[in-house]
């Protein structure tokens, strides 16, 4: 019971962190009514059927989320445990324990502190069960089930070469803990990843009929509650009744990067099994004194999942230099692989509407090519509603906010970022936040004012040092040597980079000049883009752009 309780504590402390949200009592108690009722059905799957409804870390976050609920609203009531399937009817001579998950290397380290002797085995993903000889035979073999009880597999099992009928032992009873597992061929988990094992190996065991597929099944013995003290004569004894398995691959371990090493290794080599993650083992206690959720003894460091599931805090609507609206999720940070990850692009604002995000809903995130965050799915929504305000589409196009104002704030931003990038004036050094710094000086008027700014009025600005003054004046200065190319591009005349390269024109008067059939006549030009571009320099605010850059020369 103590144990169980600083189990609890530690739920506790970890779901102390989390930010409460703002909810009145009515909708918190809808919230956590809702999530509890699907975590329910998904435990009842798992521990009943042997089915992973959804993948691990999915729950692992859902679950989270609800004791971090029950810490906000309901501080004085028992952590939720998961509710495990009663359907079971045979009683385990000693309860499966279960085991801690520790989230990264120095989480391993701090569970490792104190503790010796020290293993870690590979986490095989299939399906636990208690294997128990009397008098060297075969007696039982029963499913997890709630820890305390579970089905009768004695004679499923019987069908299973790799369980052995007889074992030599001088005790009259021999209990052990396992994981039955389909048997794989050079399986490397980084290139295949789960492979829909373990279900293959719970439909094989749910069947009436005795199934083709127990042949293929295979069994690691990671338990043997009342077995000897050390791991190494364990060991042994247990290749020598036929579990070669655990001698093989059990590794003595001193420190977190030996775990670590060992991990990695087994994640990306080929190997006989599928597994998620490693387990740590230190001596345990008597299996008398085992019980469900109650494990101080061993820990397991899963792998770092492909998707990673975070709950999305609020949603941004930035806008581009071109007007067009994309959304962001802001997210609780998230570890993905070495990324932390709190933002993630959707696209477009017609994707966002379609996929209705809004804050509170949980959702599934991956990285794409080059590391990138990107949304898979949402997993989880909220069933209160709050969408977020969104921009008036109407009112931002290619032809808006070249001046500032409050409500062009973002897309003149995105028109500053673009004329300094190397696409257009290529200004080293100058990034988004040195933009910002200017704009929150007043100084920006329209998107060519810093044209008028010297290095004097530059090293007065608030915020500004003498060393940014001095860097921004030099690129400044350094920009207005640029080809007249790059100040078109600056501009954003939506010309293709085929077109402006075939062009002869080196100066505003000559650019204005030309019609439509002229602008035809480049590459990449059609009659639409034409019409664009010209309709593009001959609007008013473009054109009083263009006067001051003749003014400017």
């Amino acid at each position: 019971m103590r144990r169980i309780l600083i189990l609890l504590g530690l739920v506790w402390c970890a779901a102390a962190q989390a930010v409460c949200p703002a909810w009145p009592a009515a909708r918190a108690q809808a919230e956590m009514m809702a999530l509890e009722k699907q975590l329910q059905e998904w435990d009842l799957a798992y521990y009943r059927q042997g089915v992973s409804a959804v993948p691990d870390e999915r729950y692992d976050a859902l679950e989270k989320k609800y004791h971090d609920w029950q810490h906000c609203f309901r501080p004085q009531s028992q952590a939720r445990l998961p509710r495990l399937a009663k359907g079971g009817k045979t009683l385990h001579p000693v309860a499966h324990v279960g085991v801690k998950k520790l989230p990264d290397k120095l989480a391993v380290a701090r569970w490792m502190k104190g503790k010796n002797p020290l293993w870690v085995q590979p986490k095989l993903d299939g399906i636990a069960a208690t294997l128990h000889y009397q008098q060297g035979k075969l007696a039982k073999v029963i499913s997890r089930g709630d820890g305390v009880r579970g089905e009768d597999w004695t004679e499923k099992a019987r069908n299973i070469p790799a369980i052995p009928p007889y074992i030599s032992h001088p005790d009259a009873s021999v209990i052990l803990q396992g994981e039955l597992f389909l048997k794989m061929t050079d399986h490397q988990q980084a290139v295949r990843g789960g492979v829909n094992a373990r279900s293959v190996v719970a439909g094989a065991m749910r069947r009436n009929d005795v199934s083709p597929v127990l042949k293929d099944l295979g069994i690691f013995i990671w338990a043997w509650p009342d077995g000897p003290q050390e791991m190494s004569q364990r060991l042994e004894l247990l290749d020598s009744f036929g579990f070669g398995l655990a001698k093989r691959w059990s590794k003595r371990v001193t420190t977190a990067d030996d775990v670590a090493g060992w991990r990695e290794r087994w994640f990306r080599e080929p190997l006989p099994f599928v597994t998620d993650g490693v387990v740590i083992h230190s001596t345990p206690v008597k299996g008398a004194w085992w019980l469900p959720g109650d494990n101080s003894w061993s820990a397991a460091w899963k792998y770092s999942p492909v998707k990673a599931s975070a709950e999305v805090r609020s949603v941004d609507f930035p806008i581009g230099r071109t007007g067009r609206i994309s959304a962001v999720l802001n997210l609780v940070p998230v570890q993905l692989d070495d990324k932390k990850v709190s933002r993630v692009s959707i696209g477009s604002l017609k994707r966002w509407q379609a996929a209705d995000i809004v804050p509170g809903d949980q959702v599934a995130i991956s990285l794409a090519g080059q590391g990138i965050p990107r949304l898979d799915e949402v997993t989880w929504r909220v069933k209160v509603r709050e969408r977020p305000r969104v921009p008036d589409a109407a009112a931002f196009n290619a032809l808006s906010c070249f001046y500032y104002t409050p409500a062009c704030r973002e897309q003149f931003l995105a028109r500053l970022v673009w004329l300094s990038s190397k696409s257009a004036l290529a200004m080293q050094g100058i990034s988004r936040s040195s933009w910002l710094r200017l704009m929150q000086t007043g100084e920006l008027t329209h998107i060519f004012s810093w044209l008028t700014l010297t290095h004097e009025k530059l090293s007065g600005m608030a915020g500004i040092t003498p060393a940014r003054a001095a860097l921004l004046y030099h690129q400044f200065s350094l920009s207005q040597q640029q080809p007249f190319r790059r100040w078109v591009r600056a501009l954003g005349v939506p010309i293709p980079q085929s077109a402006l390269n075939a062009i002869t024109d080196n100066d505003w008067q000559s650019l204005l000049l030309r019609k439509e059939s002229a602008w035809q006549q480049l590459p990449g030009t059609g009659k639409a883009l034409a019409g664009q571009i010209v309709r593009f320099l001959h609007h008013p605010q473009v054109l009083q752009l263009i006067s001051q850059l003749q003014e400017a020369k």
